[in-house]
């Protein structure tokens, strides 16, 4: 099973890329955002909550998420893979994921990271929330405050991965089609 950890701040094109890799390689997405979107679509007492922290460009509590994701992994059994979007964002959440995968006899094949700078990713977000409609890419404050989230709190999961040698750095800036070649090829290495 090909189990592929897309990594990067918000805005690096995780989304956009995903999509091209799970069309290529036969994977099921698992968006932590897109499963937390659905919950507050669904106005559920998980999605009010999640809704709520959101906004405000927090986290939201890692038992939640890992049980999102264990149940998409036990509706799954076939799948050729997953591919993780957004998810783990912590090294606690780094190692609950290793542990839940452990129990399904599974690991994690790579974590592909895009790298990509604060300006761009601000406009990016701006302009995704021009179009989307989603409240935590409208407000430039926000977004710098989701971008320093990820400084602060995701980006050493890299190194929780490097020490594995599984961390695969890729430039995200620059034609979707040439960033998806790159990540396709850190794949197939």
């Amino acid at each position: 099973m090909l189990n592929i950890v897309l990594f990067g701040p918000p805005g690096a094109g995780k989304g956009t890329q995903s999509q091209k890799l799970i069309e290529k390689y036969g994977l099921i997405h698992l968006s932590t955002g897109d499963l937390l979107r659905s919950e507050i679509a669904g106005g559920t007492a998980l999605g009010l909550e999640a809704k709520k922290l959101m906004d405000q460009g927090l986290l939201v509590p890692d038992a939640v998420v890992i049980g999102m994701i264990d149940s998409k992994l036990n509706a799954n059994k076939e799948a050729a893979g997953f591919i993780f979007d957004g998810f783990p964002r912590t090294i606690a959440q780094a190692e609950a994921l290793d542990a839940l995968l452990a129990g399904h006899d599974e690991d994690i094949s790579c974590m592909l990271s895009l790298r990509v700078t604060e300006e761009e990713l601000t406009k990016r977000l701006l302009l995704r929330g021009k179009n989307s409609g989603r409240p935590d890419d409208q407000d430039e404050s926000i977004i710098r405050k989701r971008i320093h989230e990820y400084e602060s709190k995701t980006a050493a999961v890299a190194g929780y991965y490097e020490k594995q040698d599984k961390l695969r750095e890729i430039e995200g800036i620059g034609a979707i089609d040439s960033i998806f070649a790159a990540l396709c090829a850190e794949i197939e290495a």
